[in-house]
């Protein structure tokens, strides 16, 4: 039998009239296609031809960097790892470090490259090592892409070279971007703003990367992340900032030029900063209830917060924030540490708008017979 504790946690005087489209505002975004989202909460706040299919150019390299990431921190690779750069790698011209058949590189300045330069021979030599092929790793883009909701995605290279058949949209960049975001380790390499690697057969020329992203230097709290450009598809732009609890990417597809799209982007998160703040519910780890643990070695165990909660809320608006917390009322079972016991949803007037996982935070086992007759007894004492 669960029960449901209910209590408000937050009282803010605050107003949402849509909570998927915040942006009254037309900003009159220079580009074929713009978003700007919430990363905490992947809230919408301004919109422009979303879901358009569009050309992305270098851009999908958010996809590669992500995957990546992903195979990394899942033990898959390391970033030690010698990668051994292929003749199909290096003939991949555009932005490029000029890798040669039959050199090796580390993992990690493979990532470097990518994310520094937008090096294309680097993100096709990642791709290989990580699927064998960089076909195999194409069909695990798309997987992912289905994964995280990218309706208007289709991948066909690892680089975002020209193809008739490779395309996203500004919503579906905003998501994979939002992704990556998750990564810290790839923080520091988004905002790294020059780096020398060594390359070649015997490491004797150096490729000195400067970041195609110039927000990093010219915009306050950027976190990063990716340009592209090519004929048919413009300039574009994922780039995304933080300042104290709001962190925001805004996505420009098809500007007419370089110095269009980073100026788009500035001023889509200037809107979003001047008008927008996330408001923190919760952090990772923070104690929602204590259990009563039966025929467990323990008699009661913490229940925390599986991940951090926020709300994005208009500034000097009304309204109020409460809690739901869903638990059982006590637990009979045994349960390892992260295993998840109930849930935690946050209401704005009236609305759900989020729901975190509440989950064990040490381990319960079953108590064995010294245990239970040391329980008895210290029951039996303390009643005398």
């Amino acid at each position: 039998m669960k029960r449901r504790l209910v209590s408000i946690i937050l009282v803010l005087f605050v107003s949402i009239i849509s909570f998927r489209s915040f942006a009254d505002a037309d900003l009159n975004i220079n580009a074929k296609s713009a978003i700007l989202m919430d990363v905490n909460t992947g809230e919408i706040i301004y919109n422009l031809n979303e879901h358009d299919r569009l050309s992305p150019a270098s851009i999908t390299k958010i996809m590669t960097l992500l995957l990546g990431a992903e195979a990394v921190e899942s033990g898959r690779i390391s970033l030690d790892d010698k990668v051994i750069i292929t003749e199909h790698a290096s003939r991949m011209g555009g932005s490029q470090v000029y890798l040669e058949p039959g050199e090796t590189q580390l993992v990690e300045d493979l990532f470097r490259a990518i994310a520094i330069r937008s090096a294309n021979d680097a993100s096709v030599a990642l791709a290989e090592f990580i699927s064998g092929s960089e076909e195999a790793f194409v069909n695990l883009m798309n997987q992912r892409a289905q994964k995280l909701g990218m309706e208007n995605t289709f991948f066909s290279n690892a680089s975002g070279l020209p193809d008739s058949n490779h395309y996203t949209s500004s919503y579906d960049v905003a998501l994979m971007s939002r992704e990556l975001l998750k990564h810290s380790m790839v923080s520091e390499w988004l905002t790294t703003y020059i780096y020398d690697m060594k390359v070649g057969k015997n490491k004797s020329s150096t490729q000195t990367m400067v970041n195609t992203n110039r927000l990093i230097k010219e915009y306050e709290g950027t976190t990063g992340i990716k340009t592209g450009s090519t004929n048919e598809a413009g300039f574009c732009l994922s780039a995304s900032a933080m300042r104290g609890n709001l962190e925001l990417i805004a996505v420009v597809m098809g500007s007419n030029s370089s110095q269009i799209r980073f100026s788009e982007t500035k001023r889509m998160l200037d809107f979003g900063f001047a008008n927008y703040e996330s408001i923190n519910i919760g952090k990772k780890g923070d104690l929602m209830a204590t259990l009563p643990v039966e025929k467990g070695k323990v008699t009661e165990v913490d229940i925390v917060l599986s991940r951090d909660s926020y709300v994005l809320l208009p500034k000097g608006e009304k309204g109020n924030i409460s809690q739901d917390v869903i638990l059982p009322d006590v637990i009979k079972e045994p349960m390892a540490a992260g295993e998840v016991i109930g849930e935690l949803v946050i209401v704005l007037d009236g609305k759900e708008v989020d729901k975190i996982k509440l989950i064990i935070k040490s381990d319960i086992e079953k108590a064995n017979l010294f245990n239970m007759i040391n329980r008895v007894l210290k029951g039996y004492f303390k009643g005398i």
